[in-house]
């Protein structure tokens, strides 16, 4: 990683790496801590209806969520400002920010992952991560 490499630019790379996945990307005319704010609490994601948080050390979460479907979900992974990458043993969600001129670029990526293999379902991700950006910047009153 270079050191002039933000978290959106991360999150590609790493978002490269997951066969069938996709990155959405936008700017909201928010400031980042704002926008952060907002982001960090996922409940923006139109497919979890609820989480709890388990344990939070450092960078590292680990948090239960509930689908609106019904299904459960145990999440692990890394939250920082402008940065949280969780993912259970079907579930993959990542979301960064960083500030850029007149505003802050989000971008988000996730879906229904293939169990023991880097891969989640490519079906209807695209359109849902358009959706929650929307909900998103709904919430932000944007």
């Amino acid at each position: 990683m270079t050191p002039n490499m933000d978290d959106v630019q991360r999150l590609h790379i790493m978002a490269a790496g997951v066969r069938g996945a996709r990155v959405v990307e936008r700017v909201l005319p928010a400031p980042f801590e704002e926008v952060w704010a907002a982001m960090s609490t996922l409940d923006f994601l139109p497919d979890l209806q609820r989480t709890r948080l388990l344990r939070a050390e450092g960078d590292r979460i680990e948090l239960l969520a509930r689908s609106t479907y019904g299904f459960r979900a145990h999440l692990r992974g890394f939250r920082r400002p402008g940065w949280c990458w969780l993912q259970s043993r079907f579930l993959l969600v990542g979301l960064a920010a960083a500030p850029t001129p007149g505003g802050t670029r989000i971008a988000l990526t996730g879906g229904v992952r293939v169990p023991a293999r880097a891969a989640v379902l490519p079906f209807g991700t695209a359109p849902e991560l358009r959706a929650a950006a929307e909900r998103l910047a709904s919430r932000l009153g944007l």
